[in-house]
């Protein structure tokens, strides 16, 4: 019997090319029109043809950060990778862009092919979620940089937008409303201070329920962040969205005045939306303040959209949001 050195030193390619035929049917799954070929090439191929005037390409990367192993330590894969997706697109959607393709980067030190294809299940479904296609990714088996069990996770998106539609602020307006679609819970930012709150030297118990938050635990922890390109592309059509800010890491304060032009600020109103019991346990557990709240989770609001005031109330209702501000003179967030 030959033997194969690659395998002894850690590497199994055989594995490798036996995922690829399985997470084939996932991409195809997502196919939409533009996509050309299929997975297997070395790069991933798409035509703007007939689609556009002139078009503008939008492009994002992100991943999932230490929410990752809340997946691996509950063995739960198969919606993390709607977080990967979700983080990525819904930052380019906020210049007007549709996401057309994405791409995925899967590593880890030992390939379990059963939980790459839970992972590659899960991009699947965010792709098509957001309208996307997952056209291309790459899986990497590296023995001894990671701890076994697991594996980190990279995506990238590409979108575009007609030149002349491109969302950059500049007709926001003192006036404007601020309407907030509402977060699926911690989403995919935070999860460093969540875990240490929630997780760390086993506080709770992640299978069971610690009080007021109706599901485990662990199940709160890795609810899918929300997909929002239908909101937002439907917001810009029909009810002349000027602006959008994704909320992410360092929260409304952080994120909401990278959208406002200079001279502008927001003034929110606080408990204006709701906010899932998630974060009310990790504020009580961790004593945290207003604060330390607000700058490292979205406390319930994923994503923010800036209308005119004749059309706020209409969208808030059919886009299921709720008003929470609105833009003023000055500068930054003022929460009132």
């Amino acid at each position: 019997m030959s033997r194969d050195a690659y395998r002894d030193a850690g590497v199994d390619i055989d594995a490798a090319d036996a995922l690829i035929e399985r997470i084939k049917p996932l991409a195809k799954s997502t196919t939409r029109p533009g996509v050309l070929g299929g997975l297997g090439g070395f790069g991933g191929l798409f035509s703007l043809m007939g689609r556009y005037e002139d078009p503008v390409l939008v492009s994002g990367t992100d991943g999932v950060g230490t929410k990752l192993l809340v997946a691996q330590q509950l063995d739960a894969h198969s919606t993390i990778g709607i977080d990967l997706v979700a983080m990525c697109v819904n930052d380019i959607i906020v210049t007007g862009a549709e996401p057309l393709f994405f791409l995925d980067y899967f590593a880890t030190g030992k390939l379990s092919p059963d939980v790459a294809e839970q992972v590659i299940s899960g991009i699947a479904e965010g792709c098509r979620q957001a309208g996307c296609a997952l056209i291309g990714g790459e899986t990497a088996e590296m023995p001894g940089m990671y701890a076994p069990g697991h594996y980190d996770l990279a995506g990238f998106s590409v979108g575009a937008v007609e030149r002349a539609e491109i969302m950059d602020g500049s007709t926001v307006s003192a006036g404007d409303v601020l309407v907030a679609l509402p977060s699926t819970g911690i989403h995919s930012n935070g999860y460093s201070l969540a875990r240490k709150l929630l997780v760390d030297g086993g506080r709770f118990d992640l299978e069971v329920d610690p009080g007021g938050l109706g599901c485990p635990l662990g199940e709160a922890l890795l609810a899918p962040t929300k997909i929002y390109v239908q909101e937002v592309l439907r917001a810009r059509s029909e009810f002349g969205l000027k602006a959008a800010a994704h909320i992410t890491g360092g929260g409304l304060p952080g994120n909401l005045p990278r959208v406002l032009p200079d001279g502008l600020g927001a003034k929110l109103v606080r408990g204006s939306w709701p906010e899932p019991p998630i974060f009310g346990l990790m504020r009580e557990v961790g004593d945290l303040t207003e604060t330390d709240m607000l700058r490292t989770f979205n406390c319930g609001v994923g994503m923010v959209l800036v209308l005119p005031v004749e059309q706020a109330e209409a969208a808030a209702v059919h886009l299921g949001g709720v008003i929470i501000g609105e833009i003023v003179v000055g500068d930054g967030v003022d929460l009132t």
